[in-house]
């Protein structure tokens, strides 16, 4: 809202500056047309064909890696269980227990931790540097044809209604009149692909 009031009031104070100038009535202005378009439905089955080839491609790169930590998961929590068991054991003392397994399958629970961690901060750090490489010439693409889009159809401006809805700034809108990401999504699925460098998983 603080944004579209300091908008407003650059245009009252413009206009009573042409009107102190020039000293005549100032010309009825332009109609300030305004859109929204839900970005976050570029990534589904209606949305942006490429968006989403692009972001199944990024996901399949890192499945095996997600596969592999999340097996080592399920090995930590059944070794845990493993120990927590023996330890109940031996609290009860019911059980003899062999110290010699129950330290064993502490030290590789502890190493699965270690291990778990490792890897998860690697997969961090090269999803940090895939994201960009993947995501970003998209993004340019999607970039360059909103200003041609907000060109062709006359908006002076264009808002991102999933980013103002997450941020709570939309009260209430009428979508039929503003909301144009169906055919945004449209527009750009009919145009040609451009030229982006192919990027090599690493």
């Amino acid at each position: 809202m603080k944004r579209f009031s300091f908008i407003a009031a650059s245009f009252i104070f413009a206009a009573i500056t042409a009107v102190s100038a020039f000293g005549q009535a100032a010309q009825p202005a332009a109609p300030f047309r305004m859109a929204v378009i839900d970005t976050g439905a570029f990534d589904t089955k209606e949305g942006i064909t490429r968006y989403s080839t692009a972001m199944n491609a990024l996901e399949a790169e890192f499945k095996p890696l997600e596969t592999e930590i999340q097996g080592l998961v399920t090995k930590y929590n059944t070794l845990g269980a493993e120990i927590k068991k023996l330890q109940d054991q031996a609290a009860a003392g019911t059980v003899p227990i062999d110290q010699k397994t129950a330290a064993a399958k502490v030290e590789e629970y502890q190493t699965l931790e270690l291990t778990i961690k490792r890897k998860q901060e690697d997969a961090k750090a090269r999803a940090a540097r895939r994201e960009p490489a993947v995501m970003g010439p998209i993004r340019q693409e999607i970039g360059k044809a909103l200003q041609d889009y907000a060109t062709q159809k006359g908006y002076a401006m264009i808002l991102d209604a999933a980013k103002l809805d997450g941020a709570g700034l939309i009260l209430a809108f009428d979508a039929a009149k503003v909301d144009v990401t169906k055919d945004f999504i449209a527009f750009f699925n009919a145009r040609p692909a451009t030229t982006a460098t192919t990027t090599t998983p690493r």
